[in-house]
């Protein structure tokens, strides 16, 4: 059974930072595509980041770019996203999510594509205010 466990969400002020992290079970974390979405209260979910673990590749949406940085580590099957800078239109609840088909990372139209990623986790909350 595929698992992903979300964590690190919070309360921060607007210029805060915080790091979430992601545990992924059940499922190889080499070549394939792991990322972080957001869905905030009345919007769609939207992409935020994607890493291709087997190459270290990263992609970013452009409202998070020079903001957040999305890493990984192997031995611990584990995702990061590293939030700074943070703004009040980054608040949301925060899910991680992962596709097998790493192939599909060449097609940047699709890097961000929420409809290719079959497994989510739960997702963490994350509020930007002062």
């Amino acid at each position: 059974q595929v698992q992903l466990t979300e964590s690190g969400g919070g309360s921060v002020p607007p210029g805060g930072s915080l790091t979430l992290s992601c545990v992924v079970s059940g499922h190889t974390f080499s070549e394939v595509c792991v990322g972080w979405f957001r869905q905030a209260p009345g919007k769609e979910r939207e992409g935020v980041a994607v890493i291709h673990t087997g190459r270290g590749s990263t992609y970013y949406a452009d409202s998070v770019v020079g903001r957040f940085t999305i890493s990984q580590d192997n031995a611990k099957n584990t995702l990061y996203l590293q939030m700074n800078s943070l703004k009040p239109e980054d608040s949301a609840m925060y899910y991680c999510a992962l596709d097998p088909r790493s192939y599909l990372y060449d097609n940047s139209r699709r890097r961000l594509d929420r409809e290719r990623f079959g497994y989510w986790g739960q997702g963490t909350k994350v509020t930007v205010s002062s």
